[in-house]
């Protein structure tokens, strides 16, 4: 089975995590945490900085990872690095999704995660 080795951010500010919402592809619709695919020879740190960039023209600053997640999706092996970052600048501007939310640590359920995204969620609600 095909491995895709990405990266996540999970965006805490004042007490409340930035989730965001797919609007393309096999899982349109879906809730995740803003990231992308690590590009060849590039560090996991240093690729979620470009696609946050990138994805919603904000400057972040990593603080720690949080868990490496590896997830069986039906056509293949999801790797990914999920770190605790904060906003250094920028507004957060959606460029690729469809939506996104600030989720309280009471209302982490409250949208539809997907399955690999969904396994981070009791260790963030530690996290805020």
């Amino acid at each position: 089975m095909k491995t895709i080795r990405v990266v996540a951010a999970i965006i805490i500010e004042k007490e409340k995590v930035f989730a965001t919402q797919r609007g393309y592809g096999e899982f349109k619709d879906g809730w995740e945490f803003p990231g992308g695919k690590i590009e060849l020879g590039e560090i996991p740190e240093a690729a979620i900085v470009r696609e946050i960039k990138e994805e919603l023209d904000t400057e972040i600053e990593v603080v720690k990872l949080l868990d490496t997640v590896e997830y069986d999706y039906p056509q293949f092996h999801l790797s990914m690095d999920c770190f605790i970052c904060k906003i250094k600048s920028g507004d957060l501007v959606l460029k690729e999704h469809e939506a996104a939310k600030w989720l309280t640590k009471e209302n982490l359920d409250s949208v539809d995660w997907l399955p690999a995204d969904l396994s981070l969620i009791e260790k963030i609600r530690n996290e805020i």
